[in-house]
């Protein structure tokens, strides 16, 4: 057992030699310095393959350089949890001595928000990330939530001069255009395996699947993204064609081979059951893809996952078939799509598979699993599902997303913090604070149908039809004796206006005005003065009446005098109207009778222009 184990690690070895060529691509993204003045400017820094990059957005912090522990390999005995209202903190650590996942896993133990790494040698930037298969790794890297970057040794070495000098270093990691977004669909890819029994990577990879496949099916049936999967395979160097391990390790004669699943030749599965079964899902995805059911795929991998495990001895053809049964797809055609493992051909759907193994434009040579690869640019980060999509929904043109993206749970939840800075109402619970993927925006709501305006931070303002229905439009209002009275106008320039009798800023106060007291009211010398809310109450002594335009006492009976005459005037204004209304209408009646009379007359005497010429008897005779 043992010599097999070593063959296999020697041919594991071989292969790897033989990419020893291949292209590696270092995901960046920008690390702006803000302040001081004079450090200020853009500086690249290479995205850890570990932790949560804010992908899509950016995050600002002041730099901290440990007093000790500079290589954060040890646990840290200093806090590096930012203050209440202060700037979170971005811990500077030098390379060496330990794994860069364990640096960070200790800074972010201490409370730091996010971990910058300074080479120690004058060299180009690499991916952090484990170099080897590490049990005590293992324990902690899936746990790490904030974000790393490795930067170059000058620019640390200028960082850590300011921090010692006492300057107050302000930066923003910024991975904004990590993931290009050139239009409202995202092309992405997940390079992965069906080994279930590879250790724990496997295990991430699998709850990865289960997590994400809700997600990915509502992307791939909205039109919002173009899924594709992949699985990487090696060929088998001439020299060893038949030998066991390729034998046991490969398909069409060592074209395509994949690891022992148990690094042991002599127990369990074989390396080519994984390249078939690899084989076979990607055929279900080439199947479901032609019938317009390409999410289809994320059914099949999650359901072979639960129902054929290798622990159980059904990673088999008979457990997969029944899988492909139970979604109603065409075990003919995927067996077709499949092809002869034993044939000395190239697998059409195999060969494919190795050519795009090597990287392209911006994308690297997939060498590793498991690989994310989005709009052309290698994922970097924990392959998590709020992360994951948070990288995917960056690819997206900005006011293109879909409402996956604006789901709770990939928020970045600034607005539980301060209102995130923004305005807020907190007696009508209204805030202009919404959190995004990207970032939380300051943005006047659309609260209860009524609109506000203002610039999202200091100030919104309801505005329109329906504002006093809220907070009363953020004006005053009173009441007193059953009498509601507010400053709020429904129309108009939208400003607070106390109502009448009363004065103030229409905001926050609006006094009642005693036009008793000020004497603007019941000033006559009969006059008896009462204040009321909004309004005033004027007597008059004995049987006098009180005239408000006038503010004067007159008596009844000169009220009485004076109701009289009033209605006389009315009496003697109307008859006034009947009478040169009668006179028009006889002069008009007048008139016609004397334009027809006249007509008539003219008519016995002249011919009138709708008559024949009468002719004259008397003067024919005459001349004859």
């Amino acid at each position: 057992m043992a010599r097999s184990k070593s063959l296999n690690l020697g041919f594991l070895i071989l292969l790897l030699c033989l990419s020893a060529e291949a292209r590696f691509v270092v995901e960046k993204n920008s690390l702006m310095v803000v302040a001081p003045q004079d450090m200020r400017g853009k500086h690249d820094s290479a995205i850890g393959n570990f932790g949560i990059p804010q992908y899509g957005g950016s995050m600002a912090g002041t730099v901290v350089y440990p007093k000790s522990n500079s290589h954060g390999c040890d646990d840290f005995t200093e806090s590096f949890r930012s203050k209440p209202g202060a700037l979170p903190n971005f811990i500077l650590i030098d390379r060496g001595e330990c794994l860069f996942a364990k640096k960070v896993w200790n800074a972010q133990a201490a409370g730091a928000s996010a971990v910058l790494v300074a080479d120690d040698k004058d060299e180009p930037l690499i991916t952090m990330d484990l170099p080897r298969e590490d049990d005590e790794a293992a324990k902690y890297i899936q746990n790490i939530t904030i974000p790393s970057a490795l930067i170059t040794q000058k620019f640390g070495e200028i960082l850590k001069k300011a921090v010692k000098d006492g300057e107050m270093v302000n930066v923003n990691l910024d991975w904004r255009e990590s993931v290009p977004h050139p239009d409202d669909r995202v092309e992405y890819e997940l390079w992965t395996n069906s080994n279930d029994e590879c250790g724990a990577k496997c295990d991430v990879l699998m709850n990865f699947l289960k997590d994400f496949k809700g997600s990915a099916q509502l992307l791939e049936q909205g039109g919002y993204s173009q899924f594709t999967p992949h699985y990487i395979t090696w060929y088998c160097p001439k020299a060893f064609i038949l030998s066991k391990q390729c034998k046991s390790q490969c398909i069409n004669h060592g074209r395509y081979c994949a690891p022992d699943p148990e690094q042991d030749f002599s127990t369990g599965y074989e390396g080519k059951d994984v390249v078939i079964e690899n084989l076979r899902q990607l055929c279900v995805f080439k199947i479901a893809n032609e019938n317009k059911r390409s999410w289809a795929w994320w059914d099949y991998v999650t359901d072979f996952h639960i129902r054929c495990p290798m622990k159980e001895k059904k990673y088999n053809k008979e457990c997969a078939d029944e899988v492909i049964k139970s979604l109603g797809l065409d075990l003919n055609k995927i067996e077709k799509c499949m092809g002869d493992p034993d044939a000395d051909t190239d697998n059409a759907v195999l060969k494919m598979e190795q050519n795009a193994q090597i990287g392209t434009g911006s994308r690297g040579d997939v060498t590793i699993l498991p690989t994310l690869v989005v709009n052309n640019r290698q994922y970097r980060g924990k392959l998590e599902r709020k992360a994951v999509i948070k990288a995917i929904c960056a690819g997206f043109e900005e006011t293109t997303e879909p409402a996956v993206c604006l789901d709770d749970g990939i928020e970045t939840n600034e607005c539980l913090k301060d209102n995130g800075g923004c305005w807020q109402d907190k007696a009508a619970n209204i805030t202009a604070c919404k959190d995004t993927f990207r970032g939380r925006v300051c943005e006047c709501p659309v609260f209860d149908g009524v609109q506000f305006k203002g610039d999202g931070y200091s100030s919104c303002q309801a505005n329109g039809p329906g504002r006093c229905r809220i907070n009363n439009g953020g004006c005053w209002y009173g009441s007193r004796d059953n009498k509601f009275f507010s400053a709020c106008k429904e129309f108009g320039d939208n400003k607070c206006q106390c109502p009448s009798g009363f004065k103030g800023d229409g905001t926050k106060t609006c006094e009642d005005v005693d036009e008793c007291k000020e004497k603007k009211a019941c000033q006559c010398p009969e006059c008896s003065c009462k204040n009321t809310y909004g309004s005033y109450d004027c007597t008059c002594s004995g049987d006098l009446l009180y005239m408000r335009e006038q503010d004067a006492c007159i008596s009844k009976s000169a009220s009485q005098v004076r109701g009289a005459w009033f209605a006389i005037v009315v009496v003697l204004t109307v008859l006034a109207i009947v009478a040169v209304g009668g006179y028009a209408i006889y002069k008009y009646r007048l008139r016609s009778y004397m334009d027809s009379e006249i007509r008539a007359i003219m008519a016995q005497y002249m011919p009138l222009d709708n008559q024949t010429e009468v002719p004259n008897h008397s003067q024919e005779e005459n001349h004859a």
